[in-house]
């Protein structure tokens, strides 16, 4: 069980930073002087800050749509990005983040000013314009704050619904950099952002909450898979080199589809070669990305070992989206940054109006580099098995199981990390009986995916559904083999092994929570934004379970 952050065992830390929104947070209560993440007190209060004004935004918006008011789409846009800006791992630069927090102030302060009502303290607030005088206007909003008046338990659900908002941001910021945006689930997100700002709220009403939340998120990551399959094609299962090719390269990680193939043509002809590296290994299946024989294979492994990876690499690197470590100064001046992520001392690529960017500045340092100086022999992992791809085999995946062929299908996904305890994920894989398929999303797939767990019923026993932003794509496989067996999901003969490390992964749990997905093993520990009498719910209700040990756990699940 979790121990929840006490108001005891916080007394004489520092009240400047309170973090616990991320898997990794010290002791598995929460960061109080500095961010495991690496974020410092000052980048933590004015995410806090940004995250206040964007519940403002929401709370006039949705009383300006409630009068009848046609929202304008820029509106919701803008609060996907500066939700976005807040996960884990993605921006650590001050003036940005100031920025963000003014142009926020002045958006709020229109919305109010066409409203006609000032709100609620807590939406009307006006933010201070300079930096140092931000950081102590966050102090008032962080969560601790207000905490004793609320109590744990709706406190523990806030937070909840905080970062699974969070999460939902971030997939209607990729679908949005494609062009695809859905109205109502812009709505939405803006009332629930008004929502978090109630304190009137019952645990009933929160549970709900978080369960919408979760409904729309669906509609989202649909809309994602249609923007990322419209643009570029449906992934097809392909083979991807693993080791290094002779010549200069980019390394480009994230999960930006569109930064990938602007870098792509204006690399064409150049005599650069562009690796993926961690969720960027999923493009590879995509056909109007992987026809670019300059895109030679996928670098190194998930996003937590890329200081090591990293160090010394003699080409360039690319950041898109989260995942951003920072950087050691070996290699700090090689890597750049682009989309809604910023690091200190690292060049950021801007976008145009028009949402193109120009990547000579990488091109540049890249062709400056020596690049790998000689070929290493090739090895090869698959990735592509999208829902359309694996549903091509549904026939004969439906046929291998009534026939006893295929016994049982393991979802082991999620998001990886550097804690301790993720080895179970490796030894669960491994453990997996041989007439079992695994199918797997997200970087958490690099504990296993260079392992080779052979073919069953004439199809490969690993199947790579993509990013953790493909996540529709299992949900969608799911929902077709419980039609095809005419059966429910929780009757399918599927177990969900989940690891979770940020937002993305709390509000994916929200969506298979509303689609009532049960008997769902997460680690390696437990959130410890979860109250235990919200933790209790949970197991009630879904009965989530902590993991435990690869064999117990699989041995539970097989009988």
């Amino acid at each position: 069980m979790i121990e929840w952050t006490t108001k005891e065992n916080v007394k004489g830390l520092s009240q400047e930073m309170f973090c616990f929104q991320c898997e990794q947070t010290a002791g598995g209560k929460g960061c109080t002087k500095m961010g495991v993440c690496g974020k410092d007190p000052k980048v933590a209060a004015l995410q806090d800050l940004l995250v206040q004004q964007a519940k403002g935004i929401g709370y006039y918006a949705t009383r300006l749509i409630e009068k009848g008011k046609e929202m304008d789409e820029t509106v919701g846009r803008f609060v996907y990005d500066i939700m976005f800006t807040t996960l884990t791992n993605v921006n650590f630069e001050d003036d940005t983040l100031v920025e963000w927090i003014n142009k926020a102030q002045n958006l709020k302060d229109s919305l109010r000013e066409e409203l006609g009502e000032e709100g609620p303290q807590s939406a009307s607030f006006v933010a201070p314009q300079e930096l140092s005088q931000q950081v102590a206007c966050a102090r008032s909003y962080h969560v601790l704050a207000g905490r004793d008046a609320l109590g744990e338990d709706l406190v523990s659900l806030r937070e909840l619904a905080i970062y699974g908002l969070k999460g939902y941001a971030a997939y209607g910021h990729h679908a949005a950099v494609l062009g695809y945006r859905d109205a109502d689930c812009e709505k939405a997100f803006l009332k629930f952002l008004a929502q978090t700002l109630n304190e009137t709220l019952t645990v009933n009403d929160w549970v709900g909450i978080n369960l919408g939340i979760g409904e729309k998120n669906l509609r989202v990551m649909e809309l994602l898979d249609a923007a990322n399959t419209g643009s570029y094609g449906n992934p097809e299962p392909t083979k991807v080199n693993i080791h290094k090719v002779k010549g200069r390269f980019i390394v480009i990680s994230g999960h930006d589809l569109r930064d990938l193939k602007m870098l792509l043509e204006q690399t064409k002809d150049k005599g650069i070669n562009v690796y993926t590296h961690g969720e960027m290994l999923p493009c590879h299946g995509y056909p109007e990305l992987k026809k670019y024989p300059h895109l030679v294979g996928n670098y190194g492994g998930a996003w937590q070992d890329q200081q090591k990876e990293f160090d010394g690499l003699p080409g360039a690197i690319l950041m898109t989206t989260n995942c951003i470590q920072k950087p050691r100064s070996s290699y700090e001046d090689r890597l750049f940054t682009s989309g809604v992520v910023q690091m200190p001392h690292c060049l950021h690529i801007q976008a145009d109006a028009q949402g193109n960017k120009d990547f000579t500045p990488v091109i540049e340092k890249a062709l400056s580099l020596p690049g790998f100086l000689e070929d290493e022999p090739k090895k090869e992992i698959l990735t592509g098995f999208g829902h359309k791809a694996t549903l091509s085999h549904a026939g004969e995946i439906v046929e291998a199981v009534k026939e006893g062929k295929i016994r049982h299908f393991f979802l082991i996904g999620g998001c990886d990390g550097a804690k301790s305890g993720r080895n179970y994920f490796t030894d669960f894989a491994l453990s997996v009986p041989k007439d079992a398929i695994i199918l797997t999303l997200a970087c958490g797939k690099y504990r296993f995916n260079k392992l080779d767990f052979g073919t069953v019923a004439g199809l490969p026993r690993l199947l790579d559904c993509g990013q953790c932003n493909d996540a529709f794509s299992a949900i969608k496989v799911a929902g077709a083999l419980a039609e095809a067996f005419d059966c429910g999901i929780n009757d399918l003969p599927l177990s969900m092994i989940l690891s979770w490390y940020e937002q993305k992964a709390v509000v994916i749990l929200l969506t298979l929570l509303s689609l009532n997905i049960k008997n769902i093993k997460l680690g390696p520990s437990l959130p410890a934004f979860l109250s235990p009498n919200v933790l209790n719910v949970l197991v009630e209700n879904f009965n989530i379970a902590p993991i435990t040990n690869a064999q117990a756990d699989l041995q539970e699940i097989l009988g």
